[in-house]
């Protein structure tokens, strides 16, 4: 629910979708839960604007392994052309933020998607698997993994 009011229309009609379709497979009675669950999604503050299609092209870039190219403007307003390897976006209420390898400063960086202008997806995909820079990101970032280790079951 918060996927389908919070995001991009194609990502937004995806989660639509997905809960659709987990309730049709649901027991009567779990379907019922589910349509009259008290868990909603509640209203945030102005959103920073976010062209979708921007905001597609970024997250296909960031699915399809791609590396992007792409104008940043900082809080204080200075420019600056990056070329980055993007694996993940954070949908924040106000913001959403692509964590990539930047090329250009040879470490992780965050940029906000309303600071971004002139994107471009670039043919050659970037050097590591994107679960490698996501594992990565996590630890110089001191956070913990949000999945179990599949892998060792």
């Amino acid at each position: 629910r918060w996927v389908a009011a919070r995001t991009e229309p194609a990502l937004a009609e995806a989660a639509r979708d997905a809960l659709a379709r987990i309730a049709h497979v649901l027991p009567a009675a779990r379907r019922e839960a589910l349509r009259d669950s008290g868990l909603r999604i509640g209203p945030s503050k102005a959103r920073a604007t976010v062209p979708a299609a921007r905001l597609q092209a970024v997250r296909e870039a960031v699915g399809a392994q791609q590396r992007l190219q792409f104008a940043y403007e900082d809080a204080q307003g200075q420019r600056t052309e990056r070329v980055v390897w993007p694996f993940a976006l954070g949908y924040f209420d106000e913001v959403v933020v692509l964590a990539a390898w930047c090329e250009g400063r040879e470490d992780f960086r965050h940029f906000r998607l309303d600071r971004i202008r002139r994107v471009r997806t670039l043919e050659e995909r970037y050097l590591l698997p994107r679960g490698t820079l996501l594992r990565r990101w996590q630890k110089a970032q001191g956070i913990a993994p949000d999945w179990l280790d599949l892998s060792s079951s």
